[in-house]
């Protein structure tokens, strides 16, 4: 098979992704040729941090807050995304032949200089330029990388100047999200992810600010793993999604569905884990999130949240979470013309009735043009 340009490849990714996001799920055996998530989940580790190459979309999302021994605090977002094209790759006995899309994104916020860079790369597999192995987590795109070793999770990324090293340890076994699993996005069988987190990864290595010489640093991380074949409605605009840390142990994901009403879907959902490991899983009728200001990206227009209030009555927590840059927006061009807004982030506030601070990420998609983030 001949080489597909840049634009055509693109194009191609776009189309793939916009079919998955609102593919009507009646019928779904006949328009949709990959595996639904329907039902729980029979989790194993570490053969499931692999791949799922029967289900369509598929991604490995890395973010962290991380410090200098000077105290100078950095972001980092490290993704991985498997995009699937055909069933079967049309040669299979040919490398050059297209299955799937890999594509990644490398983000770096630096809050003392108030700088946000960010690089994305898109290929297919070929003879070795990018894959995702099954069985245990190996995931690749030319010399980005997430692989397990004995040491833990070895993430490295450069581009020209910029570069990460880092190494990641769990220090709690991995949550699951949902109904064992089972991450419900719509009302409709089969809009849903099988989605698990480890939310608490300590993390050493080193960072190399654009135009500096490496820094070491040290932090923690927050890994997410998702795969499925359709999540979104057509009346659905997109996500803003919350992965926390608390000074107290505590993590707490939000995942809201925003209808184009302005409206919530009811799926939407969050996981509270406790500092000893156990999670509670929580309804929208649970938690609260008022938007308190907002940011103009003066790049795509897109008007986003910049600052919410986060209640969870029933666990005492009620915390104010503010961007710690406010342009941390994504504008892609290779990986599909997606849009979105993936940020570090601080809180402050209480938990069980105490003072607590902390830091994280949050997602924001449909706010700019097309939808992006997590296919």
């Amino acid at each position: 098979m001949k080489r597909r340009s840049r634009a055509v490849i693109a194009g191609t990714l776009a189309l793939a992704a916009g079919l998955f996001l609102t593919r009507d799920v009646k019928g779904a055996e006949e328009k949709n040729p990959w595996r639904p998530a329907l039902d729980r989940w029979e989790w194993s580790f570490p053969e499931d941090h692999g791949s799922h190459p029967d289900f369509e979309t598929e991604w490995w999302y890395f973010t962290g807050e991380l410090k200098t021994p000077s105290g100078r605090d950095f972001g980092y977002q490290l993704t991985f995304f498997r995009a699937g094209l055909e069933r079967t790759a049309p040669v299979p006995e040919n490398p050059w032949s297209i299955r799937d899309l890999y594509l990644a994104h490398f983000a770096m916020t630096d809050v003392e200089k108030g700088r946000f860079s960010w690089k994305e790369r898109v290929s297919r597999a070929g003879p070795g330029l990018a894959g995702a192995k099954v069985g245990d987590l190996d995931v690749w795109l030319l010399d980005w990388k997430a692989v397990c070793s004995e040491e833990g999770v070895r993430l490295a990324a450069r581009w020209g100047d910029m570069d990460l090293d880092l190494t990641l340890r769990p220090r709690k076994a991995p949550v699951f999200h949902g109904e064992g699993g089972l991450s419900r996005k719509g009302p409709n069988p089969g809009q849903a992810s099988f989605y698990y987190s480890m939310t608490d990864m300590a993390t050493e290595g080193y960072l190399r600010p654009p135009g500096e010489d490496p820094v070491p640093v040290s932090g923690r991380s927050w890994f997410d793993h998702e795969f499925g074949s359709n999540q979104l409605a057509p009346d659905q605009a997109g996500w803003d999604w919350f992965g926390l840390h608390f000074s107290d142990g505590r993590e707490l994901m939000i995942y809201l569905m925003r209808k184009k009403d302005g409206k919530f879907e009811e799926a939407s959902s969050g996981t509270l884990v406790h500092p000893d490991g156990t999670w509670t899983s929580l309804g929208l009728e649970d938690f609260s999130v008022a938007v308190e200001d907002t940011w103009e990206s003066p790049a795509s227009g897109g008007r986003y949240p910049a600052g919410w209030r986060i209640t969870v009555p029933g666990a005492g927590i009620r915390i104010q979470v503010v961007p710690m840059l406010d342009d941390q927006e994504m504008l892609t061009e290779q990986t599909g013309g997606i849009i979105y807004w993936e940020g570090a982030v601080s809180l402050a506030g209480q938990s069980g009735g105490r003072e607590v601070s902390g830091g994280g990420y949050v997602e924001l998609t449909g706010y700019a043009g097309s939808l992006g983030g997590k296919f």
